[in-house]
């Protein structure tokens, strides 16, 4: 079982510097950062996790500065978008940051992409939010174009260029790994079987176990090898019956939860999470 944490880095909490450094030093495997370019005061969505949204959605850095100050000081910390809304982004420039990323990290870039749930956001952003897990499919469909062709074009519903030249390359071939957050369901399941390669899903939000069951049937239905999506859960609690459990039903990931605080409060957390990583 590989242990990453998950952070909404802000103004406000431990810099993503900082605490990539000690995550690294107690053999975290990875660092997930999240994605919001903004937060409408409309307040019209319905946050999923309750009902009252926490202070740090409002305040989060920007992922991939946050990943790339966590890379200058790192050498095998993996570094993640947990999850980039990848709707809201142009995805020429989107593809080129992303390649840069794992180039100056050598490899290390895992891209978490998800299609979001804030409405008034994804409007802002000129995004038809029924339309948003289709253009999400298309953008990342044409990054992988730009990210593995020396000449590449793409002809999609939301995304069209003509033959273009476009580097960096991604280090990791052919691309870093694609990995899609979420509730499951026959939609994002389909999805992730087309083109992502695996799913990692919150826990406590669904029945997590019995996703990943209808997860392996529809990609055998569909024809891929199951054994070739990876799996992971966000927000595992550091309670070892829980991690054994997932790992048990082929979960190889744990993501840990820590919250937008000061450097203090975020340091002591991790040190009370030793004793799950010193058991794998």
């Amino acid at each position: 079982m590989d242990f990453g944490a998950l952070i909404f880095p802000t103004d406000l909490s431990i810099r993503p510097d900082v605490l990539a450094r000690e995550l690294e030093d107690r053999g975290f495997e990875s660092l997930w950062v999240t994605e919001h370019t903004h937060i409408p005061t409309s307040r019209t969505s319905p946050w999923p996790g309750g009902p009252n949204l926490p202070e740090e959605y409002k305040r989060t850095l920007d992922p991939f500065v946050a990943l790339t100050s966590a890379a200058s000081v790192t050498t095998k910390l993996k570094l993640a978008t947990g999850i980039c809304l990848v709707a809201q982004h142009d995805p020429i420039v989107l593809a080129k940051t992303i390649a840069s990323l794992d180039l100056v990290s050598n490899g290390r870039f895992i891209f978490g992409i998800g299609v979001g749930w804030n409405i008034e956001e994804m409007s802002d952003h000129g995004v038809d939010p029924s339309r948003r897990r289709s253009i999400a499919r298309d953008k990342v469909l044409a990054m992988k174009e730009l990210w593995t062709n020396d000449e590449s074009s793409y002809s999609g519903e939301f995304v069209n260029f003509e033959s273009t030249w476009s580097w960096p390359k991604p280090v990791q071939q052919p691309h870093p790994p694609v990995v899609m957050g979420g509730a499951g369901g026959p939609i994002t399941f389909r999805h992730i079987i087309e083109y992502c390669d695996g799913w990692m899903p919150i826990h406590g939000r669904r029945a997590v176990l019995g996703a990943i069951k209808q997860l392996r049937a529809a990609a055998d239905a569909a024809g891929r090898d199951p054994a070739t999506l990876e799996l992971g859960v966000f927000g595992v609690p550091s309670d070892q019956a829980i991690i054994d459990t997932y790992g048990e039903a082929g979960v190889s990931r744990c993501v840990l939860s820590l919250p937008s605080a000061p450097a203090d409060t975020v340091l002591a957390l991790l040190d009370s999470y030793a004793s799950v990583l010193d058991k794998t």
